[in-house]
């Protein structure tokens, strides 16, 4: 079984089918994109996959366990953390205090440990500071440390929401649209960015509109249109496709 299965998901809001009877599969250290037109049900994946909706049909499991049916939060204990479309930091919190939010999904110790303070609350935090900076330091964010999240520019916010997403313990990571509102300059060190958590042995899952970062940085693509599978395969394969050109703009010539 892949590192992540999905099989024959649907939901539906109302009267509208906003996936339906997907099947997609993730192997372990790979970048695997889904692409699609605005409104195509990505975003709402990504809900799936993380237990804010759950699917009306179909099965999803993640290291041969199946998730869905489980808790947001249970899900993240298990593995899987992910990014927003919009940026959703604490921006009011140091850059730092960011991460350590990630961190708190593994805690150990009880409630009444952190009111007394007891040595068992002191060591963990103390633990979770050092890794947190250590982190902060691999993603290339050590100088921003006590800053506010607020004053970083737009692409270090995004490797910030990363890093949180990172510190909950996750090995496959989810990544919704990272490169939006991004200049080229600030793409393509998103992009490398991203192969160098491929590198540390990360599994990403990315949902993206910017074709240059998709088609140089997938493993394998998956497009959805209308919540549906209409094409998979290898970048090359994606980028002759007539049909996936169809879906995007109603043409059947245009670079992707």
């Amino acid at each position: 079984m892949a590192f992540l299965e999905v099989k024959n998901i649907s939901i539906q809001f109302g009267g509208l089918t906003a996936v339906d009877g997907l099947d997609f599969k993730v192997e372990e250290g790979q970048v695997v994109s889904i692409i699609g037109p605005n409104g195509a049900g990505k975003t709402t994946i990504f809900n799936i996959l993380t237990g804010i909706y759950q699917p009306g049909e179909g099965e999803i499991y993640f290291q041969g366990q199946q998730i869905n049916g489980l808790a947001p939060q249970k899900i993240v204990s298990s593995g899987i953390a992910r990014t927003f479309q919009n940026i959703r930091l604490f921006p009011d919190m140091r850059v730092i205090e960011n991460v350590l939010v990630g961190t708190h999904i593994q805690t150990r110790y009880r409630l009444v440990d952190g009111f007394l303070r007891i040595r068992r609350f002191r060591q963990e935090e103390s633990e979770k500071i050092q890794f947190a900076a250590k982190l902060l330091d691999e993603v290339g964010l050590s100088s921003r440390l006590n800053d506010y999240a607020d004053n970083l520019p737009y692409g270090e916010q995004r490797k910030l929401e990363i890093a949180r997403a990172i510190a909950t313990g996750a090995k496959l990571l989810l990544l919704d649209e990272p490169a939006a509102g991004m200049n080229p300059k600030e793409s393509e060190e998103l992009r490398q960015f991203i192969l160098d958590l491929k590198k540390q042995g990360y599994t990403i899952l990315l949902i993206e509109h910017d074709m240059n970062v998709v088609m140089n940085l997938s493993d394998y693509i998956y497009v959805v249109d209308y919540g549906k599978k209409i094409a998979e395969g290898l970048p090359q394969e994606i980028q002759g496709n007539k049909q996936v050109a169809t879906a995007y703009l109603g043409e059947s010539e245009v670079d992707l």
